[in-house]
């Protein structure tokens, strides 16, 4: 299976949609196996067993959040290198990624399944709740391994041009967890019903199943990035390559600590309103995971495609990536705006019954704070853009700076004043500041000389690469290839 080579020479705006709606069906499907999975532990296991997979998904959270921004790393590389038409360098990615990934990913696995009642204690986890959240929390460590890995190879087919293959085995990891949870929480036939630990362990080879038949699949159709005997050596992880996937991976990983972290501070402060407002934050911000997930999308794609124009010298393309990204953001994540303002009440209706209190702060909430992801999106987009030349301090800046330094602060000071409203208006206010932030950096900012991995001449474009999303050619050759202005 050779390189594909659409994300360079393709029309812009069909290449980006095309790419982006496997990636986007992929979150969707992560979010819906997780709700599905709650439904069956606590509407059958009862609230404590709820509770110890929601402390328990809280620690999986941060685990997959550290290694997040090393995999956009590992995705950047192998698209600046795939777009060179470099594929030695992709393949050398590939063997020190996945060195790296196996060691921290059993290093992780094991400490975590020892350690694991210190760390329950540590976030005061319930008494009631505990010893089942050990049983769980414990296989979720063993299923580690194969989650790091699946991640990884998933977020190397990304950078290779292929957002389809990770969506059809995820479909397949999503379809084994949902059917295997029931059936191994209850038992059937010889099968013992294991409770709690049914439900881990259904991830468990939901994981396992799906990575290996991925990787199965990847050999039978021969993939330009798969390592072979004579390519083991490639497994000892290069220095340069290391040092680039912690230096620059570590900061897209603290982006995720940082958006974390703030949401727990957000949470503390409607707690103080009662239970009522808190439920009422709670089913909004249900809606508004969905929300966002074109703009995460749109903006994961972004990075893919600008990474191997990078790589393949094609700066005019990486403008207009950018513009149609931009626009597929105000189309996607507006129409999704427009439909819950349109069906408020009843969007809030799906959780809580419509007799609720409840129901018209949820309102009231959304009203204020929908459309600053819009905004939000903006920033995604443009963020996935900067980060894939290896600009990646700006993005992590610019959020700590519109998250701990205007919305936090902007809630707690005009708190006395204006109550919980100082809580929803905090949104759109953190919004506007990221955005301008945001693309002040894009218009003034350096990172176009930005760099993942020591510079190396770009190797000359393949073909011409056309203009514009309705793929008129460029009109000048050169202009194709030469260094932005």
């Amino acid at each position: 299976m050779k390189p594909d080579a659409r994300l360079t020479t393709g029309p812009i705006g069909r290449t980006l949609l095309l790419f982006s709606l496997p990636v986007l069906g992929s979150n969707i499907l992560q979010s819906l196996n997780a709700s599905i999975n709650s439904v069956w532990v606590g509407r059958y296991l009862g609230e404590a067993a709820l509770t110890a997979t929601s402390n328990a998904n809280i620690i999986l959270f941060f685990l997959l959040g550290v290694v997040f921004g090393i995999s956009m790393a590992n995705t950047i590389m192998i698209g600046q290198a795939v777009g060179a038409r470099n594929i030695d360098e992709a393949r050398r990615v590939v063997g020190t990624g996945t060195t790296f990934f196996v060691g921290l990913s059993i290093l992780a696995s094991v400490l975590g399944f020892v350690f694991t009642p210190h760390i329950l204690a540590a976030m005061h986890t319930p008494d009631d709740a505990a010893p089942l959240a050990v049983i769980y929390l414990r296989i979720i460590f063993v299923a580690l391994p194969f989650m790091y890995f699946y991640n990884f190879v998933m977020m190397t087919l990304r950078g290779a041009g292929d957002s389809r293959t990770p969506f059809y085995f995820m479909l397949l990891s999503v379809v084994l967890d949902v059917v295997l949870n029931p059936v191994l929480i209850f038992g059937v036939g010889p099968l013992p019903a294991l409770g709690i630990a049914g439900s881990a362990l259904a991830t468990l080879i939901a994981q396992l199943v799906s990575l290996v038949a991925m990787i199965a699949v990847l050999y039978r159709r021969r993939h330009f990035l798969l390592l072979h005997k004579e390519q083991l050596a490639l497994l000892w992880p290069d220095r340069a390559i290391l040092r680039a996937l912690v230096a620059k991976g570590l900061p897209m990983g603290l982006q995720m600590v940082v958006i974390s972290s703030s949401a727990i501070v957000m949470m503390s402060l409607v707690n103080t309103y009662g239970s009522q407002t808190t439920a009422a934050y709670g089913v909004a911000s249900q809606l508004w995971t969905y929300v966002q997930m074109p703009a995460l999308a749109v903006g994961a794609s972004v990075s893919s495609m600008v990474a191997q124009n990078v790589g393949a010298g094609l700066w005019p393309r990486v403008a207009r990536i950018t513009r149609m990204g931009l626009l597929f953001n105000v189309v996607m994540t507006g129409a999704l705006v427009a439909l819950i303002y349109l069906f408020n009440r009843h969007s809030l209706g799906i959780f809580l019954g419509e007799d609720s209190t409840a129901i018209g702060i949820a309102q009231h909430i959304n009203r204020v704070v929908l459309w600053s992801f819009i905004l939000f999106g903006f920033t995604i987009v443009v963020f996935g853009t900067v980060r894939a030349t290896g600009a990646v301090m700006a993005p992590l800046v610019i959020l700590f700076v519109s998250m701990w330094g205007i919305r936090l602060p902007f809630a707690w000071l005009l708190e006395p004043h204006i109550g919980a409203e100082s809580i929803w208006w905090s949104f759109p206010v953190g919004s506007v500041v990221s955005v301008a932030l945001a693309f002040a950096y894009y218009r003034f900012g350096n990172w176009k000389r930005s760099h993942i991995l020591p510079a190396e001449p770009h190797a000359e474009a393949v073909g011409q690469a056309p203009d514009t999303s309705m793929g008129t050619p460029c009109e000048d050759a050169d202009a194709a290839t030469s260094p932005a202005r």
